[in-house]
């Protein structure tokens, strides 16, 4: 992973970029800037939907062809969406490259949305829906966003709601599509053995754009909201708590000041401060964690617990307790070195997985406009000292002014 990456720009404005990688496994793909929060209120659930509908139909594929290109030679073709963005990527053998390629572009291109595919698929993602409301540790995440960010489209759920998909057909759906799904708005990228004169011929061949859409959608910032307590009643096992407040964007020049603060507080190690204060030392939690969420625009971060009905006060009590830690006492030099030979032994196992990297690849070229290299992380992290530690902490850690949310049996 240690060879430079390679780029170019087509002449109708489609980015690419390619990491060079001796696997006989490749990934490419392509990151669209468009996710949930540039949907209109009528829309909401759109993003979402048509990521779905891609796989339904193309002016020269039907759903079964699409689904049978590459898994008739042991590839994989997948997507996602979030708040900002969405992406369709493969996995193959080396030697089926163009062939991803073309089908990527086909359905970036050329999906048709057919109404009796739109009226099936409606129906699964109400199920979707519902599977995801009967989940309470994934939903409070969504509902405490809508906290956070109030009436902005950033506060709305990236799956939408039952009542505004049973409006969606294939003339909204082309809409939104050709709207956003345009050469200017996207990032096509590139993980493998084949060589970059290659992959920039081929994406040249098949991308070609010739629907017309126009998107005007400007995004707005999010508004800072005051701190909020709301408690829900959820007739759950457990009661459901999480706690957290705005951070950084993605572009803050300490984000990832923050992100070693996460992990020392409540991240993936069992030695993280929240695990061995809420489970290990008390047995209260079988999970607690700290999240870290950043955006172009606008941040969050906080920490989710799940606990018995009479714990959470204690549990409250004791994640306050650690944050407060956090802005007030130093990390010890000897501290230091261990939690950055943490994060650094942590991105080191993340890097060995390609479909991993191959999508990070894509994010970062659509956000930065370059990809940074382990060893040029691992630079930065070095350079974090324990006054930036416990600065940035003071300045997002403010227990005084905690957006909290709790499911629990009233």
């Amino acid at each position: 992973m240690k060879k430079k990456y390679e780029t170019s720009l087509l002449d109708n404005g489609l980015r690419i970029i390619h990491l060079p990688n001796d696997s006989q496994i490749s990934y490419c793909g392509v990151i669209v800037d468009v996710g949930s929060r540039d949907e209109q209120e009528s829309e909401y659930g759109m993003a979402h939907f048509i990521e779905h509908m891609l796989f339904k139909g193309t002016n020269k594929r039907r759903s079964g062809q699409i689904i049978n290109r590459l898994e008739d030679v042991g590839g994989e073709i997948n997507a996602y969406t979030s708040k900002e963005e969405t992406v369709v990527y493969a996995g193959f053998l080396n030697e089926y490259a163009e062939r991803a390629i073309e089908l990527i572009a086909d359905l970036v291109q050329h999906s048709i949305f057919p109404q009796p595919e739109i009226d099936k698929e409606i129906v699964v993602i109400q199920d979707e829906i519902q599977l995801y409301n009967d989940s309470p540790s994934e939903l409070i995440f969504d509902d405490f966003e809508e906290m956070l960010f109030n009436a902005h489209p950033m506060a709305h759920s990236v799956l939408g709601t039952k009542e505004h998909l049973s409006t969606f057909n294939s003339e909204k759906a082309l809409e939104f599509y050709s709207g956003f799904y345009q050469p200017e708005n996207m990032v096509f990228f590139s993980l493998g053995k084949n060589d970059f004169k290659k992959i920039n011929r081929w994406v040249e061949k098949y991308f070609y754009f010739k629907q017309n859409g126009r998107n005007n959608y400007k995004r707005t910032t999010p508004k800072t909201t005051a701190s909020e307590l709301k408690t829900l009643n959820r007739e759950t096992f457990q009661s459901h708590c999480l706690m957290g407040a705005r951070a950084y964007n993605i572009h803050h020049r300490e984000r990832l000041t923050l992100y070693m603060l996460n992990n020392i507080l409540g991240g993936p190690g069992m030695n993280s401060r929240l695990n061995l204060s809420l489970r290990e030392n008390n047995g209260l939690v079988y999970n607690v964690e700290s999240t870290v969420q950043t955006f172009t625009d606008c941040g969050w971060w906080g920490v989710y617990f799940g606990t018995d009905h009479e714990n959470v006060a204690k549990c409250e009590k004791l994640v306050r307790k650690e944050l407060q830690k956090l802005c007030t006492t130093k990390i010890s030099d000897a501290k230091l070195k261990k939690y950055k030979l943490q994060l650094l032994g942590q991105m080191a196992i993340s890097s060995e997985n390609k479909e991993s990297v191959a999508l990070s690849l894509g994010k970062s070229y659509l956000r930065f406009g370059k990809y940074e290299s382990n060893d040029e992380i691992r630079e930065r992290i070095e350079s974090i000292t324990a006054e930036r530690l416990m600065d940035v902490a003071g300045e997002i850690f403010d227990v005084e002014n905690l957006t909290i949310l709790k499911y629990t049996i009233a």
